[in-house]
């Protein structure tokens, strides 16, 4: 992991078992099946649901600056606390938990390297057992917009060729053959994507066992298929989980100075009235 342009904020799981009883480490286990964590997790580990906890269901919108200091409390977080994020299907609401993270300024926040896969493939321990924290007081910083892109800012950037736009759903979601992947209810009324966008899934990122692939590996799959290192890039997918691995992967991996997550994506790219699409 040494040639990532930020390994530190990815840890391998033997990091994760030799710190299991540090008191200045908190893992946070968030998945896409939100009944994962009750069937088996790391010991010590919390669960965050991605659908009651990490979003607001009446904004349709992250939970604000205020919520989120009251998850980290009651999560035994403090704002020096060294964070552990993983999750399952390679790690997609791991890091959009990450995002959030560095949208309210947590200085040290982490993934680990394959997610609740390799865990479980190697045989790691996992309990049933629920963790329970002594709360802290969290203060939060004001949300960084550097990282968010929002509709109005990728409706201005269409036609001049001034940004990567990186659409990292499926194939069948680019083309519009199909508006949501399979059980999942967050939809739109049409089906395709944004102009101009280049549609590079986010699965391409992760080997097999889930780990994150090389950076030789990863320049190839994103510069070779025409994105350029030197411009702002913005990702999207459906909600903006999975737009969070690919921006995860070209801020902290590959180095991109200027990446947004673009969360809206498209349940409200494809809602919106009067704006274009490709399929």
């Amino acid at each position: 992991m040494g040639d990532y342009a930020r390994p530190e904020v990815l840890v391998p799981t033997q990091w994760v078992a030799d710190h299991l009883k540090d008191p200045k480490v908190r893992i946070i286990e968030v998945d896409v099946d939100t009944t994962a964590y009750d069937q088996g997790h790391i010991p010590g580990a919390l669960g965050w649901n991605w659908q009651t906890q990490l979003q607001d269901a009446v904004r349709r919108d992250l939970i604000s600056q205020a919520e989120f200091e009251k998850l980290c409390g009651r999560s035994a977080i403090a704002n020096d606390s060294t964070v552990v994020v993983y999750g399952d299907n390679n790690n997609w609401f791991a890091t959009w938990a990450f995002w959030q993270f560095k949208y309210y300024g947590h200085q040290d926040v982490r993934v680990m390297n394959g997610g609740r896969k390799k865990w479980i493939e190697e045989k790691r321990p996992l309990t049933t057992e629920a963790a329970t924290v002594p709360p802290t007081t969290y203060r939060a910083k004001p949300p960084d917009e550097n990282i968010r892109a929002r509709k109005e800012e990728v409706s201005s950037l269409l036609g001049k060729g001034s940004h990567n736009l990186v659409d990292v759903r499926s194939p069948d979601e680019f083309t519009g053959k199909i508006i949501a992947p399979p059980g999942l209810p967050e939809t739109a009324q049409r089906g395709g994507h944004i102009p101009g966008a280049r549609n590079i899934p986010w699965s391409k990122a992760v080997n097999e066992d889930g780990t994150f692939r090389s950076v030789e590996e990863l320049k190839q799959l994103y510069e070779g298929s025409g994105v350029d290192s030197k411009k702002p890039t913005i990702a999207y997918c459906r909600i903006g989980e999975r737009s969070s691995h690919t921006w995860f992967v070209l801020r902290y991996l590959l180095g991109y100075d200027k990446v947004k997550n673009y969360d809206g994506s498209w349940t409200e790219w494809g809602n919106l009235v009067g704006v274009p699409i490709e399929r």
